[in-house]
């Protein structure tokens, strides 16, 4: 029998999300060295592939509802099988996190009016609306609350690909099982 395969759908998805967060991740981390002048435009970035990537992550999540993935392997362990559905519902939750506590961070931000939210310099988008219309003196906490939530997300989103990548590797090449064939294109 061979490779149950990710559908070619899913496949691109999933190396889609991947690449434009590690995108994001290197702009977010290279806005603290940039230029000053190159700061506003890679923030501005940053947030415009966070909200692509939100779109995706409903599409994603949306296609995967329908389409059910390949079963694992009966061959792997039955805690193996386990905590891999738990890293992935936690990996989708994350996907999905990470833009909105990002949209609320900027929302709640005292300067959002004077910098408005724009998809990749297209258009205007909208804020959190409560958010955004809190009095000054209210923003502050609100910004910082959901910057911490937003950092936290995006580490514990480091950590579980970390562990993702790693669970692939070890079954592709210690265990000898064609893992990444499954979502290779």
């Amino acid at each position: 029998m061979g490779v149950q395969k990710y559908s070619l759908t899913a496949i691109w998805l999933h190396w889609i999300v991947a690449a434009l967060l590690i995108v994001n991740v290197s702009l977010a981390l290279y806005a603290d060295h940039a230029p000053e002048d190159w700061v506003r435009p890679i923030i501005d970035a940053h947030k415009s592939i966070g909200l692509t990537l939100l779109g995706l992550a409903i599409l994603r999540l949306s296609w995967r509802l329908s389409h059910p993935a390949p079963p694992l392997p009966s061959r792997y362990a039955r805690w193996e099988r386990a905590l891999a559905h738990i890293a992935h519902g936690f990996l989708y939750a994350l996907i999905f996190l990470l833009p909105l506590t990002g949209l609320a961070h900027d929302s709640a931000w005292k300067a959002a009016p004077s910098h408005p939210l724009r998809w990749f310099w297209l258009f205007e988008l909208p804020h959190i609306g409560w958010l955004y219309a809190l009095p000054e003196d209210q923003k502050d906490w609100w910004h910082k609350l959901f910057g911490i939530a937003h950092t936290s997300a995006g580490y514990a989103l480091y950590g579980l690909v970390a562990l993702h990548i790693l669970g692939a590797l070890k079954h592709q090449f210690i265990d000898k099982q064609p893992e990444l064939q499954r979502m290779a294109p």
